[in-house]
This record gives C-alpha cells, sequence and structure tokens, in this order.
C-alpha cells in the first residue's frame, strides 16, 4: 500500500511539473495578449513594455521545457513575442538576433500547425517582423540609403506579397538607388508593374513614374506605351494627360500628340498649361515645316510648307492666347504668342531686303507689311520682358523685333534699343 501511496506521489509530482510548464505557455500567451492590447497607445507605453517584457521571461522558459519546447503554439508565440522585441528595439545590434529568433520560430510554427489553429498568432509574428522591416526601411531610405532601404522593404514585401504599401515602398526605394546603381530600375519597375495590377489608390501616380524610370533608362517606346496605359484607365487624371502631352513632346511626336492635347482640353477646358502645350505643337510643327521651306528646291514645294508653317503659327498664336486668358501673366504664353506673331513679319523682313534695288516700291510695301506685324506682336514681346528680364529668349526676341523694323522716323531710336537689348544679353552669367 505504501509504494502505491509512492508512485500516486511521483505522478502528481509529473502532472504538476507538465502544468507549471504549461503555465508559463499560458502566461506568455496572456501576456502578450495584453501587449497587443495596449501598444501603440502612448499613455500605456510602459505597461505596454512591462507586458511584452513578462511574455518574453515567459515564453523562454516555456521554450526551455522539453515538454512544450516544441509545441506549435509555442514556436507561434516566441516568434510574435520576439517580433514585437525586434520592431522597438533601435539598436541594430541587439535588435539583429531578436529578428532572427523571430523568423526561425515563426518558420517552425508555420511547418507545425498543420491544423491553423495559432494562425492568427502566427500572422501577429510576420506582422511584427514586418514591421520591423518597414521600420528600419524608412530609416535608411530618409539618410539616403536607398540600397539598404530597399533590401528592408523587400523583406518586407515579401512578407506581405499583396500589401500595396510594402511593394509600393519596395518600388520607390529601388529607383531612387537606380540613380547610383542602374540595376535596381528594372527591380523598380517590376514592383510598379505589380502595382498597378492592384487597387492602391495612388496607382495613376504610378503610371508616371513607371514612365520616368523607362525614361531614365532610355527607353521612351515603353515610357510612352506606360503613359498611355494609364491615361486609358484614367482619363480625367489632368496630371497624368499632362505628363503624356510633355513626353510626347519630347519625343518629337508632335503629329501624333496634338489629338491627346485637345482631348486633355475636353477634359480640363480651364488649364492653361494645355492651351500652352497646345500652342508649342503648333510651333514645332511650323518649325519644322520652315525648315523644310528652307531646303526646298521646288518652288511649288516650298511654297506650300511656307503656307504651312505659318498656318500653324497662327493655329499655335491662338492657342498662346488661349492660355493668357487664363493667366495674363503666363511668362512661356506670351513669350511664345510674340515670337508666333513675329515669325511673319520676320519672314516679310527677309522677303523685302533679298528684293533686287529695282524694286524700290515692292521693297517699300513689304517692309510696311512686315511693321504692322511687328507691331502686333510687340506687346507679348515687351511683357515676356517685364515679367523675366532675364530670359535670353525673351530678350533676344524683343531685340529682333528692333532689328526689324523699318519705321525710317524712329531708326535711331530703335537701333539705340536694340543696341541696350544686346549689352544686357551679354551681361547676364553663361548659360542664361
Amino acid at each position: 500500500m505504501k509504494i502505491k501511496f509512492l508512485m500516486i506521489g511521483l505522478l502528481g509530482l509529473v502532472s504538476a511539473t507538465a502544468f507549471a510548464q504549461k503555465g508559463e505557455l499560458k502566461n506568455a500567451q496572456e501576456s502578450y495578449d495584453q501587449y497587443d492590447v495596449v501598444k501603440g497607445q502612448k499613455i500605456l507605453a510602459a505597461k505596454a513594455k512591462e507586458n511584452l517584457s513578462n511574455a518574453k521571461t515567459a515564453i523562454d522558459k516555456a521554450s526551455a521545457n522539453e515538454k512544450t519546447a516544441t509545441m506549435p503554439q509555442t514556436y507561434a508565440l516566441k516568434g510574435a513575442i520576439y517580433g514585437a522585441l525586434a520592431a522597438q528595439d533601435t539598436v541594430p545590434a541587439t535588435a539583429t538576433p531578436l529578428l532572427a529568433t523571430a523568423q526561425e520560430a515563426l518558420k517552425k510554427a508555420k511547418e507545425l500547425d498543420a491544423k491553423g489553429e495559432y494562425k492568427k498568432l502566427i500572422a501577429d509574428g510576420d506582422l511584427n517582423v514586418a514591421q520591423y522591416y518597414s521600420t528600419l526601411g524608412v530609416k535608411d531610405y530618409q539618410e539616403g540609403k536607398y540600397d539598404l532601404a530597399y533590401k528592408s522593404f523587400d523583406a518586407y514585401r515579401q512578407i506581405f506579397p499583396e500589401d500595396t504599401t510594402a511593394i509600393y515602398y519596395t518600388a520607390l526605394a529601388a529607383g531612387n538607388a537606380g540613380n547610383t546603381d542602374p540595376k535596381y530600375y528594372p527591380l523598380a519597375l517590376d514592383n510598379y508593374k505589380k502595382l498597378v495590377t492592384t487597387k492602391y489608390s495612388g496607382n495613376s501616380k504610378i503610371y508616371r513614374y513607371m514612365a520616368t524610370v523607362y525614361l531614365i533608362s532610355k527607353d521612351t517606346t515603353n515610357a510612352l506605351k506606360a503613359v498611355a496605359e494609364g491615361v486609358a484607365k484614367y482619363p480625367t487624371s489632368s496630371d497624368l494627360r499632362e505628363f503624356e502631352i510633355r513626353l510626347g513632346l519630347q519625343a518629337g511626336k508632335e503629329n501624333d500628340i496634338l489629338s491627346k492635347i485637345q482631348a486633355a482640353i475636353a477634359n480640363d477646358p480651364k488649364n492653361k498649361t494645355l492651351y500652352y502645350y497646345q500652342g508649342l505643337t503648333y510651333s514645332r510643327i511650323a518649325d519644322a515645316d520652315d525648315e523644310k521651306s528652307a531646303k526646298a528646291k521646288d518652288p511649288a514645294t516650298k511654297a506650300a510648307l511656307s503656307k504651312s508653317a505659318l498656318d500653324n503659327y497662327a493655329k499655335g498664336a491662338e492657342s498662346y492666347k488661349k492660355a493668357i486668358e487664363i493667366d495674363p501673366d503666363y511668362f512661356d504664353a506670351n513669350m511664345n504668342l510674340g515670337y508666333s506673331l513675329m515669325k511673319p513679319a520676320i519672314d516679310l523682313y527677309n522677303t523685302a531686303v533679298n528684293l533686287p534695288a529695282a524694286k524700290q516700291k515692292e521693297y517699300e510695301a513689304t517692309r510696311q507689311k512686315a511693321d504692322a506685324q511687328f507691331d502686333i506682336a510687340l506687346p507679348y514681346l515687351q511683357k515676356a520682358v517685364n515679367e523675366n528680364p532675364k530670359s535670353v529668349d525673351a530678350l533676344n526676341n524683343l531685340r529682333n523685333y528692333y532689328r526689324g523694323k523699318y519705321d525710317p522716323a524712329h531708326a535711331a531710336d530703335n537701333k539705340a534699343k536694340a543696341e541696350d537689348l544686346k549689352k544686357q544679353i551679354d551681361a547676364l552669367p553663361k548659360g542664361q
């Protein structure tokens, strides 16, 4: 009978020991739960820290006991607790081992939790680890360490591959890292391409970022393709439409871009910049026709191209006027309008000075026509100089006005004004 009692006593001792160790697991769970409730509340920061510390003490004891060490709950809790500790630690030397422990425990928890009993706890652990990488990535990004920021954000993204913030941060860091190491540009593009397939709220801007990375990579074709796809998806985005127009003009696709500008104006009729771009497009088409006319040998071809150039300058002038109606002080529109109106005057001037001496009457008549056209341009030429007296282009345009004016009664005055403008131009820093 005494032996029997002794056995009962031993069994009771074993059960109590196992219960005590499972109690540590319970303590770890309760302490972590309490931490989870109060974390993020500044007023309870000290309490949260205490709870997390208690959770670590308990989980370390549970992990050390052979009865509970290999339980999926133990691994899941350890991963969540150590992940939280790593996320809160601002010292890399101490945070790194905490992170490694968390990742190892979470990996084991996922292998053992076949029934998914601790799915939420494991997800909490992943979130804590992701928070660690996110915080580190932000710090590195703010310090201009874009390659390291990319590495951290990419680790965050791999934990939550569908998280749009993770994808966006990864792409952004890669794009900036590419400025010093081009190998990161394809990584930026891969993430941007992924992002636009999601419901990310900022995707209209992402198409612009994609196009910019393509441009930096000297891939204009895909840049145009990316921005066109963006406009098709977000037709009301004025910013994206403007970018498409600028990109098209930069790529020398003036004829292709006109319809896009007109669609953009229909979408945003009060946008002065769109009217300016329309004017600029017509002006560039006119410049191209004017250049072809100068090189043409056949008189009929030369005349047709010259007329086309003048027509497009006139269309450009009308567009600039609409921009100025919205903003009378729009410098670029005033300057370009002045030039567009002066260009026919310059052509008339050149025609007149190339006439034979025997055609004096025709010379006089042509110069007078040129003068009248010069005067139409003058208010806008002067306005541009008033707005930006350090613009070489604006000063040169106004100087050409005074050089081209016939006006014999004021010839000396006009010559003096032209010379004064030349002095102003020469006084400007080179490359102004």
